[in-house]
């Protein structure tokens, strides 16, 4: 059966690829390599056994991709993770992020309607729930003003993909709201690999230790948690990828209470910023240099998930710790500087 991934070779969508083919899936793959590399292919290819179908299309473009579509009409499903994803980020360049997440939404959806593909899962984020009122998060709570573009292009493409489903009861959505993804796959073939300077605290930790970032910054120590430091879900990325596996399945088999869900995938457990380094130092024997800085827009104080609907009604779970997804994210950093 073929699935179509966008934004596979990424960090989140290459796992998501490797546990799409383990599972027999027929992949495909469509990235414009702006926050990835080709070298990623190989990568999955040595995990896997299987090279996956590849394309370097922009999702922009409506004239680059209906050829891909007309050729790949037999496509039984989407997973859809082609997005620019840095809250700070989004704060500074708001207009590149509502044109790179929601047009390239649009533009697939349109292009499926004209295949008839009906099966679609969407790569949304916890930051739909802004500051919430209390905690855990589970998917009734309340969907707050966003705090940053990047969350509220997560909250629109919701509202674009619930409202076709409204109009088009056979076309059927699982939206999927991860909490913090971190780690690598324990081969150390495929991890977290951004383009420039790290917009995420892991791979930050991880170039700070190696020395490919003098110091890491901590923006706040003055937040209402114990240590000061903000609080978030932090989740082995190859238990976000096995989601994805399952919430397909549930798809195809018809298996939903309604053509539109969503399902929090996070651990259950709040981990702050300090506790997150303490790990990293006590599994790596690395010691980290870092600062306490000023805050940084767009962040929240505290966001951890209640998995209870995942882990009943997927049947999923997230099984690695915290400490396994600090080794896997070091052993991913040293190889790949190895390699270089």
């Amino acid at each position: 059966m073929k699935v179509l991934v966008t934004g596979g070779l990424g960090y989140i969508g290459s796992h998501t690829v490797v546990e799409l083919q383990n599972a027999g899936f027929n992949v495909v793959i469509l990235d414009n390599l702006s926050n990835s590399t080709i070298d990623v292919l190989e990568g999955i290819t040595k995990i896997t056994g299987i090279t996956p179908d590849f394309y370097s299309l922009d999702l922009r473009s409506k004239e680059d991709i209906k050829p891909f579509f007309k050729t790949h009409s037999d496509i039984s499903g989407v997973v859809h993770f082609a997005a620019s994803k840095a809250v700070g980020e989004s704060v500074q360049k708001p207009l590149f992020y509502y044109q790179n997440n929601v047009t390239t939404l649009i533009n697939v959806l349109q292009e499926l309607k004209s295949i008839e593909c009906q099966n679609f899962i969407f790569s949304s984020s916890c930051t739909v729930y802004g500051e919430a009122d209390s905690l855990p998060i589970t998917e009734t709570s309340p969907i707050k003003p966003a705090v940053s573009p990047y969350g509220n292009t997560k909250q629109i493409s919701e509202e674009i993909l619930r409202d076709i489903c409204v109009i088009n009861r056979k076309f059927k959505t699982v939206a999927l709201r991860y909490f913090n993804p971190i780690g690598a796959h324990s081969s150390g073939y495929i991890g977290e690999l951004p383009l420039g300077v790290p917009q995420n605290l892991v791979p930050y930790i991880t170039q700070t230790a190696i020395g490919v970032r003098e110091q890491l910054p901590v923006f706040g120590d003055d937040y209402p948690t114990e240590d000061g430091t903000c609080i978030r879900d932090y989740i082995h990325v190859v238990d976000v990828a096995k989601a994805h596996v399952v919430a397909l399945n549930r798809l195809l088999n018809s298996q939903q209470e309604s053509n539109y869900e969503v399902f929090n995938i996070g651990t259950g457990n709040g981990s702050s910023v300090l506790q997150v380094i303490e790990s990293f130092e006590e599994v790596t024997n690395q010691k980290l240099n870092y600062k306490i800085v000023d805050r940084r827009l767009g962040d929240v104080t505290s966001a951890y998930a209640d998995t209870t609907k995942a882990n009943t009604i997927l049947g999923w779970k997230a099984r690695f710790s915290l400490d396994d997804a600090m080794r896997d994210a070091w052993n991913w950093e040293k190889k790949i500087r190895t390699k270089k």
